[in-house]
């Protein structure tokens, strides 16, 4: 899909879901397709399900590839959150399986971050380089409008849920020792997981309204009191989140439609510092669904 084509789906309200392959199995949901996405950046983890509901429609990508395939450091961050772009996504829920890092986070808690820590060390993280930069601001990185929608929608059904705090997003696909997981404590971080980043980086750089519905399932490894994380564990606690994360969704994703007024939508305004007269043509053309709409022929900005 072009710039152009995506631009004229504007009035459409397109909401991309990323997380585990069950989430699409989901009450409600009608029309169901996969349909395959050429980015760009190459390949996303996999096909994206395509379908409605009631009058919305959602677009789910299994982050992992259906049947988990794909470690965290495996993921092709830059293809899944184009891919999104491309389908004419504007609003993008990351659900993700996350450690507690304090006592009053407990497993099958819903957590709402509003702030990250990039602790990996080898992913790509920006849509830029190969002759245009961009520096794109990340003081305020989530949507607090979908943020808001999220947090109603989670104590609607009952669940605790825990607005706010920071998320360390470390390598992996390792848990952490001991002596990492005491040290992140006390950076003051509030959960722990493998996969936002630089998912929410991407997110912003293609000014999508994003936010995480992180569901706790363990204490890490620093909880004298609990096992030390395991994937058993994980998963066992990780179905009955899914089942809360589904329930969420139902509740959300039809209020989604009121405009953005946290200037996701236009997080690159400013952002790019290139010279347009200096764009490499080719990077130019990679980067068009992001940048074309400020940079139109004849205009150096839209």
């Amino acid at each position: 899909m072009t710039a152009r084509q995506a631009r004229t789906r504007g009035n459409q309200i397109t909401v991309g879901v990323i997380g585990g392959s069950g989430l699409y199995e989901m009450e409600g949901l009608t029309d169901l397709r996969w349909v395959r996405v050429k980015t760009p950046f190459g390949d996303p983890s996999d096909a994206y399900c395509v379908g409605r509901l009631g009058d919305r429609e959602v677009i789910f990508l299994p982050r992992h590839g259906r049947g988990h395939r794909l470690t965290p450091s495996e993921l092709n961050y830059r293809a899944n959150i184009h891919g999104f772009k491309q389908l004419g996504a504007r609003w993008v829920i990351s659900i993700s399986a996350v450690g507690s890092m304090r006592e009053e986070i407990r497993p099958l808690d819903l957590v709402l971050p509003d702030q990250f820590y990039d602790h990996t060390k080898r992913r790509v993280s920006t849509f830029f380089g190969d002759g245009i930069v961009a520096h794109v601001g990340m003081a305020h990185p989530v949507c607090s409008d979908l943020a808001d929608l999220l947090e109603a929608g989670g104590r609607e059904t009952g669940a605790t849920v825990h607005r706010g705090g920071t998320y360390i997003c470390i390598e992996g696909p390792q848990f952490s020792t001991k002596g990492e997981s005491e040290i992140y404590r006390r950076w003051g971080v509030s959960v722990i997981g493998m996969t936002n980043m630089p998912e929410v980086k991407l997110a912003r750089e293609a000014e999508l309204c994003y936010a995480t519905l992180a569901l706790a399932t363990d204490y890490d490894v620093w909880h004298e009191e609990h096992e030390a994380v395991s994937v058993e564990a994980v998963v066992a606690t990780l179905l009955k989140n899914v089942a809360t994360a589904k329930d969420v969704l139902r509740r959300v994703i039809p209020r989604i439609g009121k405009p953005c007024g946290g200037g996701c939508r236009q997080a690159l305004k400013d952002a790019v510092i290139t010279n347009p007269a200096a764009f490499p043509p080719r990077t130019r053309k990679r980067l068009d669904l992001l940048i074309g709409h400020y940079f139109q022929k004849g205009n150096t900005r839209g």
